[in-house]
């Protein structure tokens, strides 16, 4: 039998690569290839948005964020509401590109050199030669300066597009007023409310009610799901602990860096300036110069002069009046002809003529502060802290990889990857599946919550994988306990049910007293019974509820005294009687020209959001995931 297998073991091969090959090919690789393309979350213009794109955007804006205010509140950033704000704007972005691509829109050359040129963040990788430092730009940017050459054109050029709608806008005085106006519109109003809390003694209810507003609101006696958990968190902090770092690393960088961490020595020095700007012309500048060695000369037969023939004589008028005092600079202060014969000189030291671009200098030096550096000793933890701080990523990168693989392969429990790399594990009790409020750190993430509570891990309390929750930040945490959502016991619950329910009858009992009221009072005026007459605005609602003011703002001034009724919910019900309309106060000239300019820009931004939804039909936009429940459009963030 084995012989006849052997022997026909290189036909059986071939059959089984003929028979599994062409279903790899047929089906293997495509499945393949959109599992690595990712879900489609949006598209504009026949292009796909993937979640992967997304994720990455959203970590990159998360960074961004992160380095401008380091003291966000981590969940902010990390709700399905932030995320969903991301797409949007990835899709904004994109709409406007394919707009600005359809029309032609371009960026000039000179228009680029320009902006670069007066740009303060590229100076910083200019040498002193002027010269631009490619490999500083791409370790600190992570892009070559030609893929930012490019983003910047298509920011310029997708700002064209929206530009020539917001900067086009424009709003008449007449408009500005309209609207204005009936903004800051005021009622002079009465109020009579019918609180809950006026009928509670009113409300009678039974033990059956109290079970039947129970079972009818069960969604309010619930216990939510908790779990009890531990979870590891590494961080650069954490990466830090693993570097060994040798005494003579630490001296060589205190060497190193010996005049960053002392004082630089400073030098206090006193001129006087001969004024002979350098497009002045030659004449003017040789009678400068002159004058200026004629100075010199007097000077260096009575130094002790100094001080008086710079009040007399020199033309710098920040200094002249002290006596040419300088006082205290380090090397940098000043342009490099003067700083070089300062620091050339030694005290008491008269220097020969200098030529800077603003004139002729006589320099006298004054006084030396000479450079401190704290001894290697004291500056010993500072230069440790520092030497770790700059191995830390790349000691990172390589913790986060064992992390990863740890926490993976022995899914079981955290103490492997814990005792591996030296973390410690953390505990905490009544943890939900959203962040609670105030929650900081690991479990303000969204993400590592839903790790947690993901199906597996509940079932099988495996580790979650290590999840990204910030910057350098990797997590896993398993569940060590958990109490699924439940409803209390009625007897557990039976005084707030009754709270409750007494509440709702005593509104609806209000609610039914007070639209009584307002009918009997629109048929009799005279027994109307209300408060004292106030004066509201949308801006100035003395205290009353929000419902009040909208009814009393609507009610038709062509027939007034009006009395109109505002349902308040929970809170009962009010009779407003609208007395009068109270005409806006005419503001100040200033204050009317910079509200017609406010008005001007919401009309722009009004009419670019207009624009923007044309372009979304005409380029066929569309977001693929639903819209958060808890979202209001952050888009513009």
């Amino acid at each position: 039998m084995f012989d006849s297998f052997r022997k026909y073991n290189k036909i059986i091969m071939v059959f089984l690569f003929l028979l599994i090959i062409p279903s790899f090919v047929l089906f293997g690789v495509d499945r393949y290839q959109g599992g690595a393309q990712g879900e489609k979350v949006a598209h504009v213009a026949g292009v796909d948005i993937t979640r992967p794109e997304w994720d990455a955007q959203h970590r990159n804006e998360v960074d961004r964020i992160r380095q401008q205010a380091p003291n966000i509140e981590p969940a902010l950033l990390d709700s399905d509401a932030a995320r969903y704000a991301t797409l949007e704007r990835m899709v904004r972005e994109r709409v406007l590109a394919a707009a600005a691509t359809k029309s032609n829109m371009s960026v000039s050359e000179e228009r680029l050199a320009r902006l670069f040129a007066a740009d303060p963040g590229l100076a910083t990788f200019r040498t002193a030669d002027g010269k631009f430092d490619r490999e500083t730009f791409m370790r600190a940017t992570g892009r070559t300066p030609e893929q930012y050459e490019a983003s910047v054109r298509a920011d310029l050029a997708t700002q064209q597009v929206s530009l020539g709608v917001s900067g086009t806008a424009f709003a008449t005085a007449a408009q500005a007023a309209a609207t204005l106006n009936a903004f800051y519109d005021r009622r002079e109003i009465q109020v009579a409310l019918f609180k809950p809390a006026d009928f509670a003694a009113k409300v009678n209810v039974s033990d059956a009610d109290l079970q039947a507003y129970y079972k009818d609101h069960m969604a309010l006696f619930q216990v939510p799901e908790q779990a009890s958990v531990e979870y590891l968190l590494l961080d650069l902090d954490a990466a830090k602990k693993g570097i060994a770092v040798s005494e003579a690393d630490l001296r060589s960088y205190y060497d190193q860096n010996a005049a960053r961490f002392g004082s630089k020595e400073e030098r206090r020095a006193s001129h006087i300036l001969i004024a002979a700007p350098a497009g002045a012309p030659a004449a003017e500048r040789e009678q400068a110069r002159a004058k200026a060695e004629q100075l010199l000369a007097g000077i260096r037969k009575a130094p002790d002069t100094f001080a008086d023939v710079a009040r007399k004589n020199s033309q710098d008028p920040g200094s002249a009046e002290k006596g040419g005092d300088l006082d205290f600079v380090t090397r940098g202060a000043m342009v490099k002809p003067f700083e070089d014969a300062m620091f050339a000189l030694k005290k008491g030291e008269i220097s020969a003529l200098v030529e800077t671009e603003f004139g002729y200098h006589i320099i006298q030096l004054v006084d030396i502060k000479p450079a401190v550096v704290p001894p290697f000793d004291k500056l010993r933890a500072t230069i440790e802290n520092e030497v770790r701080s700059q191995q830390a990523t790349q000691e990172f990168a390589k913790a986060a990889e064992a992390f990863t693989d740890i926490v993976y392969q022995q899914p079981d429990s955290l103490k492997p990857a814990a005792e591996k790399l030296k973390l410690t594990i953390q505990t905490a009790s009544n943890v939900g599946r959203t962040p609670a409020q105030g929650a900081t750190g690991v479990l303000a993430s969204r993400n590592f919550l839903n790790a947690l509570f993901a199906p597996d891990t509940l079932e099988r309390k495996h580790n979650t994988e290590a999840i990204e929750i910030g910057s350098n930040q990797l997590a896993s945490g398993r569940v060590v306990q958990y109490s699924p959502a439940r409803a209390l016991p009625f007897e557990e619950v039976k005084d707030k049910v009754r709270t409750l329910l007494i509440a709702e009858r005593a509104a609806a009992l209000a609610r039914a007293e007070g639209e009584a009221k307002l009918a009997a009072w629109k048929t009799d005026p005279a027994g109307a019974s209300f408060g004292a007459p106030i004066t509201v605005s949308r801006l100035e609602t003395q205290s009353q509820p929000a419902p009040v003011i909208e009814v009393a703002l609507r009610a038709d001034t062509s027939k007034l005294p009006a009395l109109v009724g505002a349902d308040l919910g929970a809170q009962g019900y009010a009779v407003v009687r609208v007395i009068k309309g109270v005409p806006r106060t005419p503001p100040a000239p200033e204050m009317a020209k910079q509200e017609n300019e406010q008005f001007a820009q919401a009309v722009g931004a009004a009419e670019t959001a207009a624009y923007y939804n044309l372009l979304k039909n005409r380029f066929k936009a569309e977001i693929l995931v639903p819209k958060p429940a808890d979202s209001t459009s952050m888009a513009g963030r």
